[in-house]
């Protein structure tokens, strides 16, 4: 059954700790729910110097219902960020220590102890369903997660705005991820103007078939962000896709374009390298088709595992208490 637009977006939902004291809060525990992202469309422009020369964007986000768990506690005075992770595919995340500082939920907590003036002693633990390194903005989800767990965590109350901005500072997709749903990216992909349900782009997106269902064949390797984009540089975009950087992901990750080819042939609405890949999502229409693509991929071997997943999907922000309420715009 086709899904009904109301599901199209949904602002993140919160809970509220604001009026635990200092004291207290050393009690409290947030759980984030941190949703995968995709690229429904992704046109890639001129590097830019201004902006560290990265390239300009023009790109419609989608969030899946594939999502990492954060959970955010306080630690010692005194600590610092300590991080855990857990999951059964954590790649090069495996090999770094758990205070590692380019981990991009670290740089989350420090970010947001700059901004408020907080010692950032906090514990993070992340149980990991995201493939890593895969075009799914898994690391970038995980650094919005920590902002919208410490805005609440540490009773800050700070609207939504303000936390972009902290966002946009560490990765030109987070500001995306605090809030999912469906939305409009450009500048170099911060700048980020959500699409809400019932809106007319919201609609025309779940009437072509970006709602619902949603098959993601991933890989036990990866591909580098920086190394795709180099060879976009070389060697262009396909004028026929729709995600500009496919045709370079796909020329140094094969197994991703027959993946494309494979879906599609079994009925897949949309089948694409999700962001820089090498990961293919294919938005699938009913049940029998779900399942005809995912047999297709194993039996030809063109992907190492397959995950569900749905379209869109927005951040759950849970405190301890389980209290309701919406984020401020």
């Amino acid at each position: 059954m086709k899904p009904t637009t109301a599901e199209a977006i949904r602002t993140p939902v919160w809970t509220s700790d604001r009026n635990v004291s200092n004291a207290s809060r050393n009690d409290s525990l947030v759980t984030v729910e941190c949703p995968a992202k995709t690229n429904i469309t992704l046109s890639v422009s001129a590097r830019r110097p201004e902006w560290g020369n990265r390239h300009e964007l023009d790109t419609v986000y989608c969030a899946l219902t594939l999502a990492d768990t954060l959970i955010v506690r306080c630690a010692p005075n005194g600590s610092g960020p300590l991080l855990s992770l857990t999951g059964d595919r954590l790649g090069d995340l495996a090999r770094h220590g758990s205070d590692d500082g380019d981990n991009h939920a670290i740089r989350a907590v420090m970010a947001m102890a700059e901004a408020s003036g907080i010692a950032p002693d906090v514990r993070l633990e992340i149980i990991k369903r995201i493939p890593v390194a895969a075009g799914l903005g898994g690391g970038s989800s995980d650094a919005a997660g920590t902002i919208l767990a410490l805005n609440s965590l540490w009773g800050l109350d700070w609207p939504l705005a303000r936390l972009s901005e902290i966002a946009a500072q560490l990765g030109s997709d987070m500001p995306f991820c605090l809030t999912g749903g469906f939305a409009h990216g450009t500048g170099y992909g911060e700048r980020v103007t959500p699409l809400p349900a019932g809106s007319p782009s919201a609609v025309g997106l779940a009437e072509d078939g970006f709602c619902g269902d949603v098959l993601v064949g991933a890989y036990d390797d990866h591909l580098s962000t920086p190394l795709v984009y180099r060879r976009f540089d070389d060697i262009g975009a396909d004028p026929d896709d729709a995600n500009d950087l496919q045709r370079a992901a796909i020329s140094l990750h094969p197994r991703s374009g027959q993946a494309i080819e494979l879906a599609t042939s079994a009925g897949a609405r949309h089948a694409m390298v999700s962001g820089s890949g090498p990961t293919v999502v294919a938005f699938v229409s009913d049940a029998r088709t779900r399942e005809s693509i995912r047999r297709a991929w194993l039996t030809a071997d063109v992907v190492d595992y397959v995950l569900d997943a749905r379209a869109p999907s927005t951040p759950v922000v849970l405190t301890r208490r389980n209290e309701r309420n919406r984020v401020r715009r």
